[in-house]
């Protein structure tokens, strides 16, 4: 049984995330459509003067930038890319800023990397940021740091990001806006609801992509899981559609509806959710049903063995028996000293790591149950 109606929830969202892919702002050649802008930041205006604090979550700088540098095929050289975000990015914002201009708001530029999830304090910064120009009535537009990342230029097409902004934000809603209906079954119809990223839900990426994105219905799928899990409602639509946002919050049936978890994550907890995910501990049934079932911290007791290298306080993957991780946490102990103390009680753990040594491996109150 679906235990949100989107008939109900979406038009009482206060505070959302838009994220617009590539293939919606350009055309088949690349070139930046300034007319979807233009309809873009219509929509986005009628979100704000309705009362919606709205952020604006833009892909396309690549894109932008191969039409400004006359390059017919995306490149694939990381300079070569770099080089095309940077080009395009300021052609991007331009457009944005002059569509915003004319109907009363400044857009501000936001770029963000991975690294600024990771640290604290940059975290809450960029939050503070944000929340600031809310209060001045600007429009935040966040792209990623293309020009100056490495693996984040592989991010995914900013779905991931997008839903990491919802989160740091404490969004209601993340609407993922790309150039296909919804999520389709496999008879090629809208799934309207959707309740759980299972596997099954899974099944139906068809691994496509645009030729001027990175991302695909699979990214976005790792997007809504990571915004469901912390608390925010999600809906991909079709960018292209008009008035597409307007239908969205009026809580029309348009795209596909991923139902949020009952319980929204703590500011917290989904920030250190939101970091890169430095190894993984894998337990055995007993621990897994401790942790997801019971609300118990996780002991080296439980504990079957450790992968990938980490230190105190880094943020962790927490595996069950089928390998599959089923929650995050801030741990409490680097690997070496963990993967020594694995299966030990604790007067076991003390003896090996000294008496000061922490009895949690992992304390619930830094634990974010996925499943």
């Amino acid at each position: 049984m679906q235990s949100v109606s989107r008939s109900e929830f979406l038009p009482r969202v206060k505070r959302l995330v838009v994220k617009v892919g590539s293939a919606v702002l350009t055309g088949p050649s690349g070139v930046l459509d300034v007319r979807r802008v233009s309809a873009l930041a219509e929509q986005i205006d009628a979100l704000v003067g309705s009362g919606r604090e709205t952020v604006l979550v833009t892909s396309a700088a690549i894109g932008a930038g191969m039409a400004e540098l006359g390059l017919d095929v995306r490149p694939t050289a990381l300079p070569r890319l770099q080089a095309a975000a940077s080009v395009g990015q300021s052609h991007l914002m331009e457009a944005y800023n002059r569509s915003f201009k004319k109907r009363g708001h400044h857009a501000a530029q936001i770029l963000l990397t991975r690294e600024d999830f990771d640290d604290r304090t940059r975290y809450l910064n960029v939050r503070n940021t944000i929340n600031a120009l809310f209060a001045m009535g600007a429009i935040p537009v966040i792209n990623e740091n293309d020009a100056v990342s490495v693996d984040e230029i592989r991010f995914g097409d900013n779905d991931l990001l997008s839903a990491l902004v919802a989160s740091l934000l404490g969004a209601e809603l993340l609407i993922l806006l790309t150039v296909v209906d919804g999520v389709l079954d496999s008879d090629g119809n809208v799934l309207p609801v959707v309740e759980r990223v299972t596997d099954e839900i899974r099944s139906l990426d068809r691994g496509t992509k645009t030729a001027r994105g990175t991302g695909g219905m699979g990214s976005k799928f790792d997007a809504a899981l990571a915004a469901t899990r912390a608390g925010q409602a999600v809906v991909i639509a079709n960018g292209t559609s008009r008035r597409v946002l307007d239908r969205i919050l009026d809580g029309k049936d348009v795209g596909t509806f991923f139902v949020p978890r009952p319980r929204k994550a703590t500011s917290r907890k989904r920030w250190f959710a939101a970091r890169t995910t430095r190894g993984t501990i894998h337990v055995d049934d007993g621990a897994k049903g401790a942790l997801a079932e019971r609300g118990k911290s996780l002991l080296p007791s439980g504990i079957v063995s450790v992968s990938g290298s980490f230190k105190k306080g880094d943020t962790v993957g927490i595996a069950g028996p089928d390998g599959r991780v089923f929650a995050l946490g801030l741990v409490n102990l680097a690997s070496d000293d963990l993967a020594a103390v694995c299966g030990m009680k604790s007067a076991q753990v003390r003896r090996v790591l000294g008496e000061g040594a922490y009895e949690e491996a992992v304390h619930r109150d830094n634990m974010l149950i996925q499943d």
